[in-house]
């Protein structure tokens, strides 16, 4: 079967899914009800931690004290807002790993009901 067959037999299959149906089934609610447990609080927190920093910083003398030696908080907390993005990012990479799992469970199944 020459290539262009292969890519026409393949979007016919694509376009003759019936996303009404994965929708509507339990596993595909379930899917969305853990991403959205996970995105929702992790986003919340992102926002919160980020923009701390420059309201504390505008509107309080907090962060200008020294943490270690001459460096102070708001350099400490500055550092720590690297450290959360590049935590948040691993974690969600691991958790859209089992998404993509959870994914392909859903169209195998859907696949076998044909």
């Amino acid at each position: 079967m020459s290539q262009a067959k292969k890519l026409s037999v393949h979007n016919q299959e694509e376009q003759s899914v019936n996303y009404t149906e994965i929708v509507q089934s339990s596993q595909f609610q379930k899917l969305m009800r853990s991403k959205n447990a996970f995105i929702l609080p992790m986003s919340i927190f992102f926002f919160l931690f980020y923009f701390s920093l420059p309201l504390m910083t505008s509107y309080t003398k907090v962060l200008n004290q020294p943490a270690i030696g001459p460096v102070t908080w708001a350099w400490v907390f500055a550092f720590a807002q690297f450290v959360m993005t590049w935590t948040l990012c691993i974690l969600y990479s691991k958790k859209a790993q089992k998404f993509d799992e959870d994914v392909k469970h859903i169209m195998n199944d859907i696949n076998k009901g044909r």
